[in-house]
């Protein structure tokens, strides 16, 4: 746990997919579904995929990782073949992650070896149990949370611990984050520079009814949040964490007296070369940036581009209520 601010706390992650890949496979196990040696199969765009390396290495299964070549860099993959992991890795020409594809490589390894396990990290309702633990330790912590800020990615981490909060805290207000061209919070599918948030598909795990806020943070402001964390706090997180680190600040200042916990699920390490290099920055279209100081608040779903940030009150709503507001919105406009 990190202090930001006097009423904002952080919990920062080396690895936070431990946490639900650990409860997966142990689950799994009691129930007969995983043993010694079998064969598991995954699509991943990073994190999970790192911690389902780390325990079949310890518990002697054999992996096999489906990613896109949008999501992978050297470094990453050279981790996961010193454990042992297997990876495929699709041609992503979008750049939107190519889920569709991944999904397409895995269904095929499934037909040809039926009996290997898919722990499922979308849909698997063991993902968002997991975090039964993280809220535990922050209640401990921390005692009452007024709001819980997070990502959104597969929906586990963020409704998995909301969930658990606000059984002991009713009014808690959950926050989500995601990002341009993520299909998560209604916008369409499309190329996306900030990693580690955002999906192409809708997951199981994402409970839009649990969301009272969700905020669009582009890569700039998550890049530039990213190296003010280190260069302020010390603090070597990834740009996913900054993203919800960049929230969870204005949420703090606009909340006085009310205690924030932001969900920071990803370290630096990996963005070394990218995030944190200078020369990697001055290469981007439209940088230098500078910060807005807060987010644009919408009406509507909008689409934006990589220097915005912007925000809706989602008011614990399904996106299918969602989308029918807007829809008679724009149609009580002509």
């Amino acid at each position: 746990m990190a202090a930001l601010a006097p009423n904002l706390i952080a919990a920062a992650f080396p690895l936070m997919k431990l946490m639900p890949a650990r409860y997966i496979l142990d689950r799994a196990v009691a129930d007969g579904a995983l043993e010694a040696g079998m064969r598991i199969v995954e699509t991943t765009s990073g994190t999970f995929g790192m911690a389902l390396a780390l325990l079949s290495a310890a518990r002697g299964y054999r992996l096999t990782l489906i990613s896109a070549s949008s999501l992978v860099d050297a470094k990453y993959k050279a981790r996961l073949d010193g454990l042992g992991a297997q990876m495929i890795i699709t041609q992503d020409r979008t750049g939107d992650g190519d889920q569709l594809g991944r999904l397409q490589q895995l269904e095929h390894i499934r037909r040809e070896e039926p009996n290997c396990f898919w722990p499922r990290q979308y849909d698997n309702p063991g993902n968002a149990l997991a975090y039964a633990r993280l809220a535990e330790q922050l209640v401990r912590t921390v005692g009452e949370i007024d709001c819980l800020v997070g990502c959104v990615g597969s929906g586990g981490s963020l409704c998995g611990t909301g969930l658990f909060l606000r059984a002991v805290f009713p009014q808690l207000i959950v926050i989500a984050v995601d990002t341009y061209r993520s299909v998560l919070f209604g916008q369409a599918a499309g190329k996306r520079l900030l990693r580690g948030l955002g999906n192409s598909i809708l997951p199981g795990n994402l409970r839009h009814e649990l969301i009272d806020e969700v905020h669009w943070v582009g890569a700039h402001p998550a890049f530039s949040e990213a190296r003010r964390l280190l260069r302020e706090h010390g603090i070597f997180q990834g740009p996913t964490s900054a993203a919800a680190a960049l929230v969870g600040r204005w949420t703090a200042s606009t909340r006085p007296g009310a205690r924030i916990a932001v969900i920071m699920p990803d370290e630096g390490h990996r963005y070394a070369e990218t995030v944190f290099d200078d020369a990697w920055l001055a290469s981007l279209s439209g940088w230098p940036w500078s910060p807005p100081s807060e987010p644009r608040e919408l009406t509507i779903v909008e689409p934006g581009s990589e220097g915005d940030w912007t925000w809706l009150k989602w008011a614990r709503r399904s996106l299918d209520q969602i989308v029918n507001d807007e829809v008679g919105k724009e149609g009580g406009s002509h």
